[in-house]
């Protein structure tokens, strides 16, 4: 009778072992590490559009970089910017997806690296809740998570790998003043 309770003991000992290194690994995969970073440069006079009090890139100052972001779910957790994809504005170049620019009137966002997921979420739209309020966007543009502080990206640090980057229309439509724009925690999903 010893020998199978000392068995059944090592069997439940072993068998929560066995769980908890499954979660952990569980834990570490769903968690998105920095790939990298790169060190910032002076840009050139008149080149770091600050347009939306957007920061430009220091001089040897250090950006991480992330070549993901964390899961999406249906309440994924994100911190909301404010940019213009219009020609001259903040965003620098056109939009990835269309090669367009797009007014600040249109409720249009741009993703982590990520979540842009290599373009599969081009013209999608989704929907982002955040101040009390439900809006639903078109994902236009990528928010670079590996790469910035070049002419491409109006000399702005890489962004964070949680950003949803969007237009004043979808600031405006949330409720948010205009005083207070600038970042927000949100959630956001995919939109069906």
């Amino acid at each position: 009778m010893k020998k199978q309770v000392l068995f059944s003991s090592v069997s439940r000992f072993l068998f929560l072992c066995f769980l908890f290194l499954f979660i952990c690994l569980c834990i570490k995969a769903q968690t998105c590490d920095p790939s990298g970073d790169i060190q910032g440069t002076t840009p050139p006079p008149g080149q770091c559009n600050q347009e939306n009090n957007a920061r430009c890139c220091v001089e040897g100052e250090f950006y991480t970089t992330y070549a993901c972001s964390p899961p999406v779910s249906a309440n994924t957790l994100a911190t909301l910017t404010i940019n213009s994809f219009q020609q001259g504005g903040d965003g620098g170049g056109p939009s990835k997806c269309d090669n367009q620019y797009h007014t600040d009137a249109e409720p249009v966002v741009a993703l982590s690296t990520g979540w842009f997921s290599q373009g599969s979420r081009c013209n999608k739209f989704i929907n982002i809740n955040g101040y009390g309020k439900t809006v639903r966007a078109l994902v236009v543009d990528e928010c670079d998570s590996q790469v910035g502080c070049d002419d491409q990206h109006a000399y702005q640090p890489p962004c964070r790998n949680n950003i949803v980057d969007a237009s004043k229309a979808v600031w405006t439509a949330l409720g948010v003043p205009e005083s207070v724009q600038g970042e927000l925690d949100i959630t956001w999903s995919d939109a069906i």
